[in-house]
């Protein structure tokens, strides 16, 4: 029976929105081996719910120091699956997840195929290319081709699986592994994750400064759950942190809502956000090119549109 693996994308015990996706992705290529890279027991605790997102097995792959250990761990354990029972490899289209599909690539003489939005029975993917105005289809060769999958490309669908767990112990760390010697954690914000946001609330030159972000942008973001996008321009000109750039230079997402503040439309922009499922632009000039790929446009000022949808919002769910 044809199967594929699927690289678990988990943080804190808990597992990202992004795995039910990749699961979904995986599906056509046959059943689905769920491989959870990570300390012991996290494998255990997160199996049942893989199962009911269509994993028939759950591989744990576990090491005890595998939070002192970047990337290789998840190389190695795919690498050995690979290895005694070849069969195509889905990862996250995320920074490391391209970086472990290169390794794997050449480790296992297969081809890699990156940032994918949907992958075919036949092993062959589709890339959304020059902004979204096309869409390819490729193939990868060998035996174990692996597909990095753009997160939000996909809608996850569950459908109920045995999620049989199967232990894998993890080589031990070699001289090659990058060793972790120090940990600064993360700003943590209570909004989603930009890549895999369901919805974005984006804010352009026209925002203005940091001051228009914190008072227009972020408040219409917290009353959507949204997370908040920038321009390049934004991040050049240090009114928001570069992280949040979209385009590109930036990431790409692929939202249910994208909401566009006093944003032009530039390709450089538009080409990380075009596959957004319904796109509503805010800008005072109706000759910006945003307006075109726009399913909802308002002409007018954003600080005064912006405020109002975010109390409108407010009041009819009593806030």
């Amino acid at each position: 029976m044809s199967h594929a693996y699927v690289l678990v994308e988990h943080a804190a015990g808990q597992l990202s929105d992004t795995t039910a996706e990749l699961i979904t992705a995986a599906r056509p290529l046959g059943a689905v081996s769920a491989v959870v890279v990570g300390a012991p027991g996290v494998a255990e605790k997160l199996a049942p719910e893989l199962a009911q997102l269509g994993a028939a097995q759950v591989v744990d792959a576990s090491a005890a120091d595998y939070d002192q250990r970047l990337i290789l761990p998840e190389v190695d354990a795919l690498h050995g699956l690979g290895a005694a029972n070849p069969a195509p490899m889905v990862i996250a289209a995320s920074a490391a997840g391209n970086e472990i599909a290169g390794r794997l690539a050449a480790r296992l003489a297969s081809g890699a195929l990156y940032d994918v939005t949907a992958i075919n029975a036949d092993r062959t993917a589709e890339h959304s290319i020059f902004g979204g105005k096309m869409t390819t289809t490729a193939q990868a060769a060998g035996t174990c081709p692996i597909f990095t999958v753009r997160p939000g490309a996909v809608v996850a669908e569950p459908v109920a699986a045995a999620g049989a767990v199967a232990a894998m112990p993890l080589p031990a760390a070699t001289a090659k592994d990058v060793q972790v010697i120090g940990f600064t954690p993360a700003e943590v914000s209570d909004r989603p994750d930009l890549v895999s946001a369901k919805t974005v609330v984006a804010g352009g030159r026209g925002v203005g400064d940091a001051e228009g972000f914190a008072n227009v942008v972020e408040p219409l973001a917290d009353v959507l759950g949204a997370a908040v996008g920038i321009t390049r321009d934004v991040a050049d000109e240090g009114h928001y942190d570069a992280a949040h750039q979209i385009g590109q230079t930036g990431v790409t997402v692929s939202p249910d809502l994208y909401i566009g503040l006093g944003i032009s439309g530039a390709i450089q922009h538009t080409a990380g956000m075009q596959t957004a499922g319904t796109i509503v632009v805010v800008n005072q000039d109706q000759d910006e090119p945003f307006f075109k790929i726009a399913d909802l446009g308002v002409v007018g000022d954003l600080h005064e549109i912006a405020p109002a949808l975010t109390r409108e919002i407010q009041a009819r769910r009593g806030q």
